[in-house]
């Protein structure tokens, strides 16, 4: 098999030598392990609903063709193309995001996902990364003070998204984008005083949130009071136990037969039960490598932009898989959000995909290549 040299001046070649190939390998690793648990959780679900028992396999393996090229299409791009990218598609799935809860498909009580062109597709999924990018180059504009209103349109960009969040309603993603903004904000500047403020905003909104979404009033009484339908939680805490150390190898799992959503927001009670504690503490690792090693890429990062969107992506990235290994482990009230590369979902898998492509194109080495290049 042929090298490339490190005087190869082809695309691929500059590519090769560039990008961070440890990041790449730890997302290749992930995205085994999610083929591998989505092929030991989904052949029971699929039986169930009168499928062949590889249904949702072929599905996943059919959308992470997609997933890979956009991977590695969005790691070629120069930041001034990742921005235009990042603003274009947002001008798509934004107003998406906005029709959603009036002609959307309710799910679980939520009106999160619409159908097009035969194709079930979640909206916010792809206006977080994207929104990530295009708030980061607001801010990076606003300190530039370049004449454009960034700021204002950074804040109207941001109470948008939220509120036709909480139209659906989704609280997690609500809390995930504003994690991500705040944030990037901080990064840029934020006064002290409005660091705090922020925080207190921030706890206010938690409490208006109780009283105000009956569905997030339950979960938060079932979490503290460890009464209610906790089913699902306790069958993945019994699937953890029972995997122990070493876990029962895979495909030889049982308490997985009884967790509804074991394919998707609970994958990793999956993983606790057939792979072990140590297997589930190398995927924990896995996730800790990236956030940890493209912020370390950051260390001599001059441009101001790129240190707010890849800032960005990986709490996007990284607070996303904190919240849903956190709900599985009943270390936090239960939320229906995707574990990044292991749960099965065509939307998730894309708009994952689409976020570490942006990041390795972000985190890529430029050797003094100027940010507009």
């Amino acid at each position: 098999m042929p090298t490339l040299a490190r005087s190869d001046r082809s695309v691929l070649g500059r590519w090769w030598w560039t990008i961070d190939r440890w990041v790449l390998a730890a997302l290749v690793i992930l995205i085994g392990f999610g083929i591998l648990l989505i092929q030991a959780s989904t052949p029971a679900i699929a039986i169930r609903h009168g499928w062949s028992s590889m249904y949702f396999v072929e599905r996943q393996l059919a959308m992470l063709v997609p997933a890979v090229l956009i991977i590695f299409s969005l790691s070629l791009l120069p930041p001034k193309k990742v921005r235009v990218l990042a603003a274009a598609g947002l001008a798509v799935f934004l107003p998406l995001l906005i029709v959603t809860p009036f002609i959307g498909t309710e799910i679980k009580g939520a009106l999160r996902w619409i159908h097009i062109l035969g194709l079930s597709i979640q909206p916010s999924e792809f206006v977080k990364p994207l929104f990530a990018i295009t708030a980061a180059w607001l801010f990076t504009r606003q300190c530039e003070r370049r004449g454009f209103p960034s700021l204002s349109v950074n804040i109207a960009l941001y109470l948008v998204i939220v509120f036709f969040l909480l139209m659906q309603p989704d609280i997690g993603m609500t809390f995930l984008v504003s994690t991500i903004w705040f944030g990037q904000f901080f990064l840029a500047g934020l006064p002290t005083a409005f660091v705090g403020m922020s925080g207190v905003l921030g706890v206010a909104a938690l409490f208006a949130a109780y009283y105000t979404f009956p569905h997030f009033t339950a979960r938060m009484d079932k979490f503290l009071s460890h009464t209610g339908d906790t089913y699902q939680v306790d069958r993945a805490l019994n699937a953890f136990a029972h995997g122990g150390l070493f876990g029962t190898g895979p495909g030889a799992g049982t308490v997985k037969m009884s967790i509804p959503d074991a394919h998707a927001d609970f994958v990793f009670a999956v993983a606790g039960e057939e792979l072990g504690l140590l297997w589930c503490l190398f995927i924990i690792a896995l996730f800790a490598f990236i956030v940890l090693r493209s912020l370390y890429r950051l260390r001599d990062e001059n441009s101001l932009f790129i240190v707010l969107a890849t800032s960005g992506l990986l709490i996007e990235f990284g607070l996303q898989a904190v919240i849903n290994l956190a709900s599985t482990m009943r270390l936090m009230p239960a939320k229906g959000m995707t574990l990044p590369f292991l749960s099965y979902g065509g939307s998730s898998l894309l708009a994952t995909s689409i976020s570490m492509g942006l990041l390795l194109a972000l985190t890529r080495k430029r050797f003094g290549i100027n940010d507009e290049d």
